[in-house]
């Protein structure tokens, strides 16, 4: 089993920062790929962006160039640095795993097996 901890969200200006992170332990020592997905109230989860355990990182178009997805093998920690933040950002961010070799971004919910809570993100204008 894996257990995920994300933390940094909070209320922010349009065009502010912020830095989430994604805390893994438990069974992590075979390689994942780690992705971070946002839902907003009402709406479906969605795509944020995903980094493969060979560092390969991926993202949906509308936060291409303001975020950034890194991580921290050693920590086993995940990272999504966010600027440049609009009120359409606001969500709940999550981040998941998927254990997986290859060159494949998985961008689906379904793809993933393992979970965090979530943070709050809201930005406002």
């Amino acid at each position: 089993q894996v257990q995920l901890v994300e933390s940094g969200g909070g209320l922010v200006q349009a065009g502010g920062s912020l830095r989430l992170s994604c805390a893994a332990s438990g069974r992590t020592s075979t390689p994942y790929g780690m992705g971070w997905f946002r839902q907003a109230p009402g709406k479906e989860r969605t795509f944020v962006a995903t980094i493969r355990y060979n560092g390969g990182t991926y993202y949906t178009d509308s936060v291409k160039g303001r975020f950034t997805i890194s991580r921290d093998n050693a920590k086993k920690t995940g990272y999504l640095q966010m600027n440049s933040l609009k009120p359409e950002d606001t969500a709940i961010y999550y981040c998941a795993i998927k254990y997986y070799y290859g060159t494949t971004y998985y961008t689906a919910p379904r793809d993933y097996e393992y979970w965090g809570q979530g943070t709050q993100v809201s930005v406002s204008a």
